[in-house]
């Protein structure tokens, strides 16, 4: 067998051990994915009616609303997911068992790839979930193409691909898996200062380019503009950008500092 077949083989074994470990233990999962549920019924039946009429500037319409923020909404359930990656990398190299993979052979790398794809597909299926809560209570996307479907569809597993290369990251740094979730806290707190909520020229000045020039909000102009019709202009490109910025990284990251053997 070739090199590329045997880790190909190896990393099929990692993803099936990581969705073996999601099944079993799903209370990270449901817990990281309730927060945006949470989220989108409190903002949508709590405060809808007063942000849609901030933001249209008109009459309240809860419906409006629900337009805007599902999108914001499935980018922050990624963000979200990921944290569970950190967590279980962090877990994985603590308890010893990477101790023990690295005496076996198989290769080296499959033990990352198999916490990236299986976070992925994780990450999808808590979209799909959070996005079905929200087709249930009222959005919809009438408007929008199969090509432009199909495109949401990449926008949304290249951020998953891109967050869960830098989770992998945080989860390898950490020293405990408690030190893991704290570090990736940013990655469900940007959306909350993005374009999520509200929009950018609706926020004081001086937060302005702070909400704008992160990698959620150009994502989630993107992912608006492909679902709702709205404008996309230079966001799409950014996000684009974004993705393959932080996947590059996390990835020479994650790898660098898996390789460097144990003290």
């Amino acid at each position: 067998m070739s090199s590329l077949t045997l880790a190909a083989r190896d990393a099929s074994t990692m993803l099936r051990r990581n969705l073996l470990h999601a099944r079993r233990y799903p209370s990270l999962t449901l817990n990281l994915l309730l927060t945006p549920i949470m989220l989108l019924l409190l903002f949508v039946y709590i405060f809808g009616d007063t942000m849609s009429a901030g933001i249209d500037g008109g009459a309240a319409d809860r419906s409006d609303y629900i337009k805007y923020l599902v999108p914001g909404l499935l980018l922050m359930t990624i963000g979200s997911t990921t944290i569970g990656t950190a967590v279980s990398v962090s877990t994985d190299m603590t308890e010893g068992i990477i101790a023990r993979f690295r005496t076996m052979a198989i290769h080296r790398g499959s033990v990352l790839v198999g916490h990236v794809i299986g976070s992925v597909l994780q990450s999808i299926i808590s979209v799909v979930l959070v996005g079905a809560v929200g087709v249930a209570i009222g959005f919809r996307s009438t408007d929008a193409t199969v090509l432009e479907w199909l495109a949401a569809f990449g926008l949304l597993t290249l951020f998953a691909l891109a967050l869960t290369w830098i989770a992998v990251g945080m989860g390898l740094v950490s020293p405990n898996a408690e030190a893991a979730s704290n570090n990736a806290m940013p990655l469900i707190f940007l959306p909350l200062i993005s374009s999520t909520f509200v929009p950018i020229h609706a926020m004081p000045g001086w937060f302005q380019p702070i909400a704008e020039y992160q990698p959620f909000t150009p994502a989630i102009e993107t992912l608006r503009g492909l679902l709702l019709g709205t404008e996309i202009g230079h966001n799409g490109w950014l996000a684009i950008a974004w993705c393959v910025g932080l996947a590059v990284l996390g990835y020479f990251w994650s790898t660098s500092t898996f390789k460097r053997d144990p003290k």
